[in-house]
């Protein structure tokens, strides 16, 4: 045991989802083999392991939401499920050799970077062990977050998360509350209502919901993609190439989104009949302010006769009253929590502490900043995967994680080039300079713009998790590590410059 507490490794990747096995498998293919990836669950998924609520599905077309080094011909629908992208997943992590590499059941309890020995301290579940470079892919969607609502505490019956769901809970027949309208609720609402005897959302805010244009693939669909790969590249290339040719009205002309608002009415309208229900419905901001959302289920469920829509938040629990701010009172004998992450807020970030002995919660109170969503300053060979200003309103994730796999493997080869016992930290300067570009161009997005109060803001109002422009440009911006952007640190007394110094500028 002791030795395993000694264990050194190159590189310590935190979290086996998308990010963590794509990390795995970038750094298996470019020989780095002295690696582990640190996992508090017990298997391999991420949000996809945790997420298995009734009706839970990706709204990114499969064959855009998977590797490009991984393809999957034989995805069953074009909008796949959780239990599909999972086994996917599982799938990956058996191919490219993985499960060697992934130490389970040791979620990361504190990291702490030491400036004598240049590497990380490293204390998690299962043990200690230090790395040269630590690579956080925990991402924004993997902690659950639920509101302070007084007299919770009260009520008598089953209270989850979406995110946490209870299995063992049988719902059927029973009075359901459903808290919140993001995109887990509108999956869950239509799955869950033909069985329960009384579902109530409380909808703080109506999102803007368009049709899912899904089906199955056929066989003959899938034989063609696994014997004729060019055309799984084909169709690939065509769902990307539409939400590329998407993204300029979502950051520079949000007016044009007007005829998508026209197109959800519409769907609306087709299934909900009542006027009192459709204005309750419709939103008061523009389309994309807020995540849009697909369902072609939502609107029905919402109109059957044994569902009620509260359009209000939840402010009250008085035992088995659900009190909303609206002053309604319903009486429900479970609740689900549907409100969503700690995205702006990561706890991971609680638990790293850098060069200066603060935390990244510490140095990120006033908002979110990294690197091109990667490096934060003052934490060294520390890079995120999916960090500050690198999400998406319209397309796959899995885009912005394979740049961003670019970008780790040429920051290991820039600390290979230059040699020794060695690490390379952010610039502030650099960091400040990257920031105020990514503000500046999210001013007239529509995030900024739309009127609404989104997840994508933090506590100060600043959109620090959407990225305002295309995934090509930031492919580009990410291909490779710009030295003049960081400082090299070296051990004391190795370093050129004052006595005792650990830094050393390079001359770029």
């Amino acid at each position: 045991m002791a030795e395993r507490e000694q264990q050194h490794v190159r590189v310590a990747v935190i979290g086996s989802g998308f990010g963590g096995l794509g990390a795995a498998v970038r750094l298996r293919r470019q020989g780095i083999t002295d690696f582990v990836v640190l996992e508090r669950a017990d298997s391999v998924g991420g949000t996809w392991r945790d997420n298995s609520y009734p009706g839970c599905a990706c709204d990114v077309p499969s064959h855009l939401y998977s590797f490009s080094f991984a393809p999957n011909p034989e995805w069953p629908r074009n909008f796949s499920g959780q239990e599909h992208i999972r086994a996917y997943l599982e799938r990956v992590t058996d191919t490219f050799g993985l499960r060697p590499h992934i130490r389970f059941n040791a979620e990361v309890r504190g990291l702490r970077w030491s400036n004598s020995a240049l590497h990380w301290e490293i204390e998690t579940a299962s043990g200690a062990l230090t790395a040269d470079v630590v690579v956080s892919a925990t991402g924004p969607l993997s902690d659950p977050k639920l509101p302070d609502v007084p007299g919770l505490g009260t009520f008598p019956g089953k209270v989850f998360h979406s995110a946490r769901w209870d299995h063992d809970y049988d719902l059927r027949g029973k009075r359901v509350a459903m808290i919140g309208t993001g995109a887990s609720a509108i999956q869950i609402v239509p799955a869950i209502q033909p069985e329960v005897s009384r579902l109530t959302l409380f909808q703080r805010t109506p999102p803007w919901v368009l049709p899912r244009a899904d089906r199955k693939i056929s066989a003959v669909e899938k034989w063609l993609h696994t014997k004729v790969p060019a055309t799984r590249a084909a169709r690939r290339g065509l769902l990307w190439g539409i939400r590329e040719l998407q993204v300029s009205a979502f950051t520079k002309r949000p007016n044009e989104l007007g005829l998508i608002e026209f197109l959800a009415k519409n769907h609306m309208r087709k299934a909900i009949k009542d006027p009192g229900m459709r204005a309750a419905l419709t939103p008061d901001y523009r389309i994309g302010c807020k995540r849009i959302l697909l369902s072609n289920t939502y609107y029905p469920a919402l109109a059957r006769p044994n569902v009620d829509l509260v359009p209000a938040g939840l402010t009250e629990v008085r035992g088995a009253t659900l009190v909303a701010a609206d002053g309604s009172e319903t009486e429900a004998d479970a609740i689900v929590f549907g409100t969503g992450f700690h995205v702006t807020d990561m706890p991971i970030a609680q638990r790293v502490t850098g060069a200066n002995g603060t935390t990244l919660a510490e140095e990120w109170k006033d908002g979110m900043a990294a690197l091109r969503g990667a490096s934060a300053a003052g934490f060294p060979n520390f890079l995120t995967l999916i960090g500050p200003n690198t999400g998406l309103g319209n397309s796959s994730m899995i885009l912005m994680i394979e740049a961003q796999l670019n970008y780790m493997v040429d920051f290991l080869r820039q600390l290979d080039v230059l040699g020794g016992k060695i690490a390379l930290t952010a610039r502030q300067s650099a960091v400040d300079e990257w920031t105020r570009k990514i503000q500046r161009r999210m001013e007239r997005t529509v995030w900024n713009t739309g009127g609404c109060d989104s997840w994508y803001l933090d506590a100060n109002g600043r959109n620090t998790t959407a990225w305002p422009g295309t995934t090509a440009e930031f492919k580009k911006v990410t291909r490779q590590v710009d030295l003049a952007e960081y400082e090299v640190l070296r051990p004391p007394g190795a370093a050129v410059g004052t006595s005792g110094s650990a830094r050393a500028e390079v001359a770029v």
